[in-house]
């Protein structure tokens, strides 16, 4: 009889043993278990009503090894989880912006480097916050003018601005985060700034000519086949649109929420577009971009991105500053990237870069072994979603599965 390896997870308070099936042939474990080894890790907190279901998809070498849909994408109505199911990615969409700013980059057109004036001349002249208190705010300027690499590595201390209005444009949104003072020096600290990737996205249109979701259409989404990656999913499509829910913190069970981060009907095309967590997408499509990224910029034969940008995109650019939401961590351009392996990226290798988003969502590809593990749940609620059980429990069976 064949010898069995197991994971022990904590799962909602309770341990799970997990097989694993043992290798075989030279060291490889066989790729057909990954599924199964999936399936018993995720399936766990569906049962346990902690999400009402998972789509799943882990790629090695460029093949998918597994690609699960597991449990409803709507508890009222019983729908199945199907494989092609949209998801709001939220922060997911942040790289994309990153990868549209370097496609620029690659064309001479801008500089990672160049101060943000330069293509926004609204921020010329900002003002910072040297004191606060209740009543008072004390402003200065900031010993430097603020880069694009440091909107690119949340290191920019922009604030956080919402749209006034539903249909408030792009450009406006962005003019009025250049009226507000920066909370600290540039490049100083790391702060989570969503609002700072609007003003990237905003850079992309002014100097690309053409608006922002536009431009990520015909330069990423259409040439990569990401045909279901969008910031207005089509009426007829919101059906495939995965339900998204949060704990009720009385009864402990699921109940629906919104995307509190749109405002208005999803399919309308008037609404303000916000490069900094505005996309709709599948596990599919998320496959093939960071299939590209670990081809070093190549999709199928025709490049995207040259190796450099990819480079560039995907290493430590925050040198010793803490960042990230997990520990080990640091950001690269618009992408985060391990940079020590420990606790829930314990079994990724130094490098490996994605993002995770709002809820839960998670996609990271690993450049050492060639691998990409995607998370699609929608789940608001928990305490830090980078670190969710869910999300250990995946990739720990997943990369058990394939440990050659």
């Amino acid at each position: 009889m064949r010898k069995q390896n197991v994971v022990m997870l904590m799962v909602c308070g309770w341990l799970l043993t997990i097989p694993i099936a043992a290798a075989a042939g030279q060291g490889t474990k066989a790729m057909d278990e990954v599924s199964p080894a999936v399936r018993n890790a995720v399936e766990p907190f569906i049962e346990a009503g902690e999400i009402s279901g998972a789509v799943t998809l882990v790629a090695r070498e460029g093949k998918t090894v597994s690609f699960e849909a597991m449990g409803v994408s709507d508890l009222e109505t019983g729908r199945p989880m199907r494989r092609d199911d949209m998801f709001w990615i939220a922060s997911m969409t942040k790289p994309m912006v990153g990868v549209a700013a370097m496609i620029l980059a690659d064309e001479g057109k801008l500089n990672i480097h160049d101060d943000v004036e330069k293509y926004l001349p609204e921020f010329k002249d900002l003002w910072m916050v040297a004191e606060q208190s209740d009543s008072v705010i004390m402003l200065k300027r900031p010993s430097r003018k603020i880069t694009l690499l440091d909107v690119a590595t949340h290191t920019a201390g922009i604030g956080r601005v919402e749209e006034p209005r539903p249909h408030t444009t792009l450009a406006e949104l962005v003019a009025m985060v250049s009226q507000r003072p920066l909370e600290f020096e540039p490049g100083s600290r790391w702060k989570y700034s969503t609002t700072g990737t609007h003003v990237l996205g905003r850079v992309v249109e002014v100097v690309s000519g053409r608006r922002f979701e536009v431009f990520l259409r015909e330069r990423l989404f259409v040439p990569l086949g990401m045909k279901d990656t969008t910031f207005f999913p089509p009426k007829k499509d919101v059906k495939r649109i995965a339900k998204s829910y949060v704990k009720n913190k009385e009864t402990s069970e699921l109940e629906e929420t919104e995307v509190s981060f749109v405002k208005g009907n999803l399919w309308d095309t008037g609404r303000t577009v916000k490069p900094g967590g505005g996309l709709f997408s599948t596990a599919e499509d998320l496959r093939r971009f960071y299939q590209m990224m670990l081809n070093k910029g190549v999709w199928e034969g025709k490049r995207i991105l040259s190796e450099t940008a990819v480079g560039e995109l995907t290493r430590t650019q925050t040198g010793e500053i803490k960042t990230g939401f997990t520990e080990g961590m640091s950001w690269g351009i618009k992408f985060q990237v391990v940079k020590e392996p420990q606790g829930v990226t314990a079994r990724l290798n130094p490098g490996t870069f994605g993002h995770g988003g709002a809820y839960a969502t998670q996609s990271w590809a690993d450049p050492v072994n060639h691998t990409i593990y995607i998370l699609m749940i929608q789940r608001r609620g928990f305490k830090n979603g980078d670190d969710s059980p869910i999300r250990r429990a995946f990739q720990s069976v997943a990369a058990s599965s394939l440990e050659r």
